[in-house]
């Protein structure tokens, strides 16, 4: 499924970024695209927004001034679960992106993204996972492994077997 606005339908789309100029210019762009674009600065702010009429997706910084993004996460899947919400962030790490997904975001985005990439994480976060990749790889023997190293470190020495020895 992609995510795209129609004519006859333009979905509900939430921006919570405490960054003016980066929540305005990505609103824009989002309508500009055909989408239906609210916006808040905070945790309160759209949680407001939310309960007077629960969006269809929401973008959600992580971190933010006063509750963070991972807890606007959690109360936005707790009123509606389905809102499909994407979590951003400058200071992603995987503990992060394991909790945001544990708290019902359907994808995880780093900053700094745009319009398209918003909605590629968007249509990521509804696509089943992949079937993992079909291969004939044999993994090396230790005997081999140990070999490789060996001359990859002598290779690294120019063919200098005391310091080769010594590393």
């Amino acid at each position: 499924m992609t995510v795209s606005a129609t004519e006859n339908s333009r979905p509900s789309i939430l921006i919570v970024d405490d960054d003016d100029v980066f929540r305005d210019r990505l609103s824009r762009a989002l309508r500009d695209r055909g989408f239906e674009v609210r916006s808040a600065a905070g945790n309160e702010e759209a949680m407001r927004l939310a309960r007077n009429e629960s969006p269809e997706m929401a973008l959600v910084d992580l971190r933010m001034p006063g509750r963070s993004g991972l807890e606007l996460t959690r109360d936005l899947h707790q009123l509606d679960p389905a809102t499909r919400i994407v979590v951003l962030t400058g200071y992603g790490s995987i503990a992060t992106a394991v909790e945001a997904v544990r708290l019902g975001a359907a994808h995880y985005l780093s900053k700094p993204a745009d319009a398209d990439d918003v909605l590629a994480a968007f249509a990521r976060g509804d696509s089943p996972p992949l079937d993992p990749p079909q291969s004939d790889y044999v993994p090396p023997s230790l005997a081999r492994a140990e070999w490789e190293h060996i001359n990859r470190v002598l290779s690294d020495c120019a063919g200098n077997v005391s310091e080769a020895a010594r590393r």
